[in-house]
């Protein structure tokens, strides 16, 4: 074979690799902040969760809403 097709596949599967290299590092970079949103929207439930007791808490305080049966304040 000549050297000519060799060398013009060679660059494309090098420019192929260098791509996908770029792609893996952005997934990794992607997977990261990801990760951290989730854990950020785990803290955020939580507090929602704890505003939500209250109020339902300072409802019933102020009979703005029906205490469930076996709830005692």
């Amino acid at each position: 074979m000549s050297e000519g097709p060799d060398s013009i596949v060679l660059r494309y599967l090098r420019q192929i690799d260098q791509k996908v290299d770029r792609l893996s590092e952005d997934m990794r970079d992607v997977k990261v902040r990801i990760s951290s949103m989730e854990q950020n929207m785990t803290v955020v439930q939580r507090r929602l969760d704890r505003v939500d007791d209250r109020l339902d808490r300072i409802e019933r305080r102020l009979e703005l809403q029906d205490t469930p049966p076996g709830v005692r304040e």
